[in-house]
């Protein structure tokens, strides 16, 4: 059975979760004769990714996944040979040849003119592109503010020499890791959260065509959760549909609680007792390795095993805090509310969010210290 986040994506720009003059942007941009690079930006869960598709079917046509091109930064990150599969994606035939993906007008084995569209396909502004366009591909960077300086100093020179026939199409939750050089030769377009309004206007929208009734308190459970995160609230609404449990708001709470990362825990209590971070020796084969401990060592879990972003994760401490199930004095958890709430702030205005959890979990190793917590 398809998921409803593939079975109700948006087809339409007018069908995407956001104020309407950036639809009118998107539809202005894509019917252009000469499209520019473009940049879009918003927190998670808004509709980047399916403005990004919406763009392509409309620039390039019917055939628009044969010649749409996919990088996704965070793929290559803190990798070694990050800079190489950079290149490879760019550079297909490798770093000697003058060859660029970006430069190739056509495909070497398809006529894109052969392409057959789907029954259900439409033009997403409600009429197709002007076909005498000389753009041919589009090439996709997916949460383009991992990308790092030098691969970004990289894919300027590459958009100054050779993207005549190719556009460019960055997502990003925070564009100011973007140098100015690319920054300046996009359209930006920065996606809001989703209002309330609309994600209930989009629930009901899915729960109707589904046949579906929904208990109007959980329905609000769910908004509230979702924080503007339309994503998250279908594929909550969706997970409850299949458990029929729509009329069960207790249960939206446990589902909640399930999802609980035990690294997001054992970290909050690791700094909470001083124990931030601390390094000790392990034996790893026949080698005696140095290994990170500590309140650090549960964010790298989060981060980088988990894949989970600086946002995710101040959801999940505070989902943690609020599930009645971390148990300290009220105003312990009244300290720690108020340093994440303090963090999440600074998370908006910073470039370097990892800084900033580490900051956290410093603020919570003082809480700990300060309410007699703390044993180190």
């Amino acid at each position: 059975m398809e998921s409803w986040l593939n079975a109700y994506s948006p087809k339409k720009f007018t069908d995407l979760a956001i104020p309407s003059k950036y639809i009118d942007t998107l539809i202005k941009s894509s019917l252009d004769s000469n499209p520019p690079h473009i940049l879009i930006a918003g927190p998670s869960g808004v509709g980047k990714t399916s403005a990004w598709k919406l763009l392509a079917r409309q620039v390039l046509g019917p055939s628009w996944e044969l010649s749409t091109h996919i990088f996704q930064a965070r793929d290559i990150l803190n990798k070694s040979g990050a800079m190489k599969a950079f290149e490879n994606f760019l550079r297909p035939s490798g770093n000697d040849s003058q060859d660029t993906l970006a430069g190739r007008t056509t495909l070497s084995s398809f006529d894109s003119s052969m392409w057959q569209p789907k029954n259900n396909d439409i033009p997403p502004a409600g009429r197709e592109s002007n076909h005498d366009t000389p753009i041919s591909r589009l090439f996709i960077i997916e949460d383009a503010d991992f990308l790092g300086s030098r691969r970004q100093a990289f894919l300027r020179r590459m958009m100054e020499r050779e993207a005549t026939v190719s556009r460019f199409i960055f997502t990003a939750r925070a564009p100011s890791r973007l140098i100015d050089a690319l920054r300046s030769r996009c359209l930006m377009i920065r996606m809001p959260i989703v209002s309330d309004e609309m994600m209930k206007k989009k629930l009901i929208e899915i729960l109707e065509n589904q046949e579906l009734i929904i208990n109007s308190e959980l329905l609000e459970d769910i908004i509230h959760i979702s924080s503007g995160n339309l994503r998250k609230s279908i594929f909550l609404t969706e997970l409850l549909a299949e458990r029929n449990l729509l009329n069960d708001r207790q249960m939206l709470h446990e589902v909640i609680n399930s999802t609980m990362l035990v690294s997001t825990r054992k970290m909050i209590e690791k700094a909470l007792l001083g124990n931030v971070i601390h390094w000790k020796w392990e034996q790893k084969g026949t080698k005696n390795v140095r290994v990170m401990k500590g309140a650090l060592n549960e964010l790298d879990i989060l981060m980088k095993k988990h894949f989970l972003d600086a946002d995710d994760i101040v959801v999940q401490i505070h989902n943690l805090l609020l599930s009645g199930r971390f148990f300290v004095k009220q105003e312990v958890l009244t300290d720690i509310l108020s340093a994440l709430s303090e963090c999440k702030i600074r998370l908006r205005r910073s470039t370097h969010p990892r800084i900033q959890l580490e900051s956290f979990l410093h603020e919570i190793a003082t809480i700990g210290r300060v309410r007699g917590i703390a044993i180190n």
